[in-house]
């Protein structure tokens, strides 16, 4: 027998009797209407309005699970299960009050008098809201009776410290916020705004989403939070940075009721192409007429717990009759909300219901004819999560009736006795619990008193009718193998925006290759700055973070998005100054022939004896010999040019300055000999000669060999001269054997001018030692001025420079030696005798 029972304080409920008695905590109306307390006179009793069709469903349907479990021949044999359930008006502190009333049991029977039962309960079955929940939960949780809450989402309420005897049939949102930031991820979008409820439910959502989506590098414009109670302006305000932010994309962790006055202000506010992103406690709900759902929320994404249809259901949902259960108050109150119209008042027991004065309700209305939120045509999975938690309770009670004495799981191995068990006892059996149900699903819990994840991705789309229709586009399954627990169907979404394309969503663009991120101060992440990639650097992918240095011998092209290998340099004889210089050098072996030509026919002659016609010719000879070694200067450096062209240089130019050195030191002794008693000559002989020249040419051959036996030169890549140019050049290897190379030619050229300018002045018709002075006065100034030159010449114009000091100083040597003699020989025969060139 069904019974309308009150407790002292007033709170409509619903009472069954029976062996074990469950709880329930429904939220069958809204907003209630509650003065504060005064401390003086008792609380008044609280009005509670607007019938809640959906959540009255959830209540019937708890008393069908019951009733099924009473008939069922395998569950609870010989034991019978009652109800008593509570309306807590969408409270916490209602919701507190029921829950302490059921913990009590003190309450005064009204309207059936013949009602009576224990008013112990086993469990309780609720509640709605999460902040209802954790009230409830903490004022029952130190009885230790269990309570399966068939629609709280709040994460906190996992947290086994503070809420020891809570479970819950629907998932947390912890794993409800993690999928929203996968849709957000899924969609390409980093710049999103929030909007929450001032409630645990939306704050704790909200902060595990957020921390989610910032993961994934998603970045909040906005994060907007309110309650229903606050002022009209606050939500105005909300709306307006709705309005004006730079992204249509708004995620909403939000209760039904204040999600209705947000759409409220944007109907005020004529604000549509919102893209919403919901949360399963407001995205199926009917919070607004259809013309303004049709306005605002086609498009709308969000998660809805699976749809499930329980079998017997809805056949028992339509046999609900106010003349059927009369002594149900809220049963007369679903009539007259869901076809709104009111019954004739009772003047001894109540006044006609004001919301529905329109037409008298007559009691042959058919439930079967209309579609509400009492009975959809698709039922949603909040009736699936009561009936799941009922039958939660029932298998846990029949696993305790199930335990032998000797094998219990209680202290000396005892069971509980089903006819006097503790509510602590149940609660033991509750976290073990698995069992499958009738629709094919396997129940249980976790360590946290959590049930697997199933979720539906559902949008919402218009019709044909022009009526807005929830369509399934994916799913989230927790029990699917690893990675393949979520899907979701691009193809199948409707869009808010008028085009039907994804919104847009990107505070910035992803910055194109060749282009890297640069933050923008006091600015999310998301929003920056594309800057072009330093030289050398390259970004080949959209969206870089940092540019990638290209490998040493690498450099980055024009555009900055991938590496080329960079430019190689040397002096090529295939080049312009290539040609300029081989020219040179072969005009100089020509000029040095052509003196040497002219030598040998007048070899007799005495200008050419008077300067020792051998020493002559070695020079000669050394001079044809240093324009030939400046071509190993030209083309690619390998490793035989390298060493060749150095040693080469080297000895070549030891072999010209000693043949210029012996002629020197000839001339000095030749007058020093004409003094009485002075015998030079006969130790300066032409094999003194020679054996001075191969002395000191044999010299510098000896350290160029030890040079190039310990740290010979070597090709080079330079590549710190030009970033983008690698020159080839030759490494001179060992340092002092280069400067002892080097020093040795300067310090034979440094004798020899000093020799010869002292000479200068000797008494003669024709002094060599003048020429010879200023032979080696244009040496020594050639390759002083080469150094700078040779310091401050980029990649291939220093071996050009190098290349044109060794022309310059052998044509040097060249013409002031042999011109003047080749001019006598030639223009000036008459001159050529031996009387002229003793003349003084």
């Amino acid at each position: 027998m069904v019974c309308t029972r009150r407790a002292k304080d007033n709170l409509p409920s619903v009472y069954e009797g029976g062996d074990i008695i469950l709880g329930g905590i429904f939220t069958v109306h809204l907003d209630p209407n509650q003065d504060l307390p005064s401390f003086i006179t008792n609380p008044t009793d609280a009005d509670c309005k607007s019938f809640h069709l959906s959540n009255f469903r959830l209540m019937q349907t708890m008393i069908f699970a019951i009733e099924e479990i009473n008939q069922s021949k395998t569950l609870l044999q010989n034991v019978k299960l009652g109800y008593k359930i509570y309306d807590d008006c969408s409270s916490p502190t209602i919701a507190s009050k029921a829950a302490l009333a059921l913990v009590n049991g003190e309450q005064a029977v009204i309207n059936y008098p013949r009602c009576k039962g224990s008013s112990d309960v086993a469990a309780i079955i609720g509640c709605d809201m999460s902040t209802a929940s954790i009230a409830a939960a903490r004022s029952v949780g130190s009885f230790g009776i269990p309570m399966i809450s068939y629609f709280s989402t709040c994460s906190c309420l996992s947290n086994k410290q503070e809420y020891p005897t809570f479970f819950r049939t629907i998932p947390s949102d912890d794993y409800q916020s993690k999928l929203l930031a996968e849709l957000v991820k899924s969609f390409g979008w980093n710049w999103i705004g929030t909007v929450r409820s001032n409630t645990d439910y939306g704050n704790f959502g909200m902060r595990a989403f957020i921390k989610e989506a910032e993961r994934f590098g998603v970045c909040i414009a906005y994060s907007e939070v309110f309650y229903r109670t606050d002022p009209a302006e606050k939500v105005s305000k909300i709306v307006r940075v709705i309005k004006k932010a730079t992204t249509t994309v708004v995620v909403g962790f939000l209760h039904p009721r204040e999600m209705r006055l947000l759409l409220k202000e944007f109907l005020r506010q004529n604000v549509t192409g919102i893209q919403w992103i919901g949360s399963e406690g407001w995205v199926t709900e009917d919070i607004v007429s259809p013309e303004e759902r049709a306005r605002f929320l086609v498009g709308t994404i969000g998660l809805a717990t699976r749809r499930t249809e329980i079998p017997g259901l809805r056949d028992y949902l339509l046999k609900i009759h106010p003349f059927i259960f009369p002594e149900n108050i809220f049963v007369k109150q679903f009539w007259e909300a869901a076809f709104t119209c009111s019954f004739v008042a009772d003047n001894r027991t109540e006044q006609i219901n004001p919301a529905f004065q329109t037409r008298q309700c007559t009691g042959k209305e058919r439930l079967e004819e209309i579609e509400t939120a009492y009975l959809p045509a698709i039922m949603d999975g909040s009736s699936y999560h009561v009936y799941k938690a009922v039958y939660a309770v029932a298998h846990a009670l029949d696993d305790m009736l199930s335990c032998k004495e000797g094998n219990g799981p209680f202290m000396n191995n005892t069971c509980a006795q089903i006819s006097n068990f503790q509510p602590r006892q149940l609660l033991h059996y509750l976290h073990s619990v698995n069992f499958t149900d009738r629709t094919g699903k396997i129940v249980y819990f976790d360590e946290n008193g959590d049930p697997v994840p199933a979720y539906e991705l559902i949008n919402l789309q218009m019709t044909l009718k022009g009526t807005v229709e929830v369509v399934n586009i994916g799913y989230y399954d927790g029990t699917a193998p690893l990675g393949q627990e979520f899907e979701l169907n691009f193809g199948d979404i409707v869009w808010s925006s008028a085009e039907n394309q994804i919104p847009h969503a990107i505070c910035t663009e992803p910055c194109p290759p060749g282009t890297r991120k640069v933050n923008r101060k006091g600015q999310p992440i998301c929003c920056f700055d594309c800057a072009e990639c330093a030289d050398g650097e390259i970004s080949n992918t959209t969206g870089s973070a940092d540019c990638l240095k290209c490998p040493l011998e690498y450099w980055s092209n024009q555009q900055k998005d991938r590496c080329v290998l960079k430019k190689i340099e040397f002096l090529s004889f295939g080049e312009i100054l290539g040609y300029v210089l081989v020219a040179l050098a072969l005009v100089g072996v020509g000029f040095t022939l052509a003196t040497a030509a002219i030598f040998f026919q007048y070899r007799e002659t005495p200008i050419v004896r008077a300067n020792n016609s051998e020493l002559s010719f070695l020079l000669l000879l050394g001079l044809m010999l240093c324009f030939l070694c400046s071509l190993t200067f030209i083309g690619e450096p390998t490793g035989w040019s390298c060493m060749l062209r150095r040693t080469a240089f080297g000895i070549v130019f030891v072999l010209s300055i000693s043949c210029i050195l012996g002629k020197t030191i000839l001339v000095v002794i030749a007058f020093k000999a004409t003094l009485p008693s002075n015998n030079l000559m006969s130790w300066f002989g032409p094999m003194q000669q020679r054996l001075g020249v191969f002395v000191l040419t044999f010299l510098q051959a000896l350290i160029c060999t030890i040079w190039l036996s310990v740290s010979p030169p070597y090709p080079l890549k330079n590549m710190t001269y030009y970033r983008d140019v690698i020159i080839l050049e030759c490494d001179v290897g060992s340092l002092k054997a280069f400067y002892f190379v080097s020093c040795y030619i300067g310090l034979l050229s440094t004798v020899c001018f000093m020799l010869a300018f002292l000479a200068r002045k000797l008494p003669d018709n024709f002094n060599d030692a003048k020429y010879i002075t200023f032979s080696m006065l244009i040496f020594c100034a050639v390759w002083i001025t080469f150094i700078p030159a040779y310091v401050s010449s980029p990649g291939k114009y220093t071996v050009a420079v190098e290349v044109f000091a060794i022309w310059a100083s052998s044509f040097g040597l060249l013409v002031c030696i042999f011109a003047p003699k080749c001019y006598i020989i030639l223009l000036k025969p008459e001159d050529n005798t031996k009387k002229n060139m003793m003349g003084k």
